[in-house]
């Protein structure tokens, strides 16, 4: 990890010119202060596709990405959708080390994933959250973590493609929305998750009129 770390702080600046991270257009209008914030953590609920959308911004950006605690994590879709593998790190099985691993990696990554196999204390969130302020960097949770500056969720998650009881799945529109800690009314929009070209975009009415001539199928499950 020390050899990691050294690494990538000799390939990485140390000070970025903004606070806000860039992501996907649509979601940033949706997340607090416009955007991912350095030293903020987001929860998002059921969707790697979606926390692919969130990483493909900052990773295009120069940002390097630390994927921990998932396995199903699939780097070909990551880079197919924007992802650069060149500053992705992934510690798929981090076992009961994850919040140690997840910890070092924010040290000198800008956006650091996981997902904690069980709920962890509050001292060590409050450990955590302290770190990330003082290192600058972006926690997004698979699932739920206490003191989530914002939860992200997909729900209305319509495939399309399928004929007449044959084909295949080619593309999905998905709302999206956002609750905030502080408050408020959730924000929602809904976004092709990807669309035919593997694009992430706001549905236009163009879009949704193509799409609704084709056999859409309701998934069970908004994961």
């Amino acid at each position: 990890m020390l050899e990691l770390q050294s690494r990538i702080r000799s390939m990485q600046s140390t000070k970025l010119d903004t606070r806000t991270l860039p992501t996907h257009p649509a979601i940033a209008r949706l997340l607090p202060g416009g955007g991912l914030q350095q030293g903020s953590v987001y929860s998002v609920v059921g969707s790697t596709t979606l926390l692919m959308a969130l990483l493909a911004g900052p990773s295009a950006a120069g940002s390097w990405c630390g994927v921990v605690g998932v396995p199903e994590f699939g780097i070909e879709a990551a880079g197919r959708f924007g992802i650069d593998l060149e500053r992705l790190v992934l510690v798929p099985n981090p076992g009961d080390q994850w919040l140690g691993v997840t910890s070092a990696i924010a040290d000198v990554m800008s956006v650091v994933v996981a997902r904690p196999p069980k709920r962890a204390s509050d001292g060590a969130v409050a450990r955590l959250a302290a770190r990330l302020r003082q290192r600058g960097s972006t926690l997004i949770v698979l699932g739920a973590w206490p003191q989530s500056d914002a939860i992200l969720t997909l729900s209305q998650s319509d495939w399309s493609g399928l004929g007449d009881g044959h084909g295949y799945l080619e593309a999905r529109q998905a709302t999206v929305t956002v609750t905030s800690s502080t408050g408020g009314r959730p924000r929602s929009t809904r976004l092709w998750l990807p669309d035919q070209a593997e694009q992430f975009r706001e549905v236009t009415p163009l879009g949704a009129s193509h799409a609704a001539r084709e056999t859409p199928m309701r998934e069970a499950a908004t994961a």
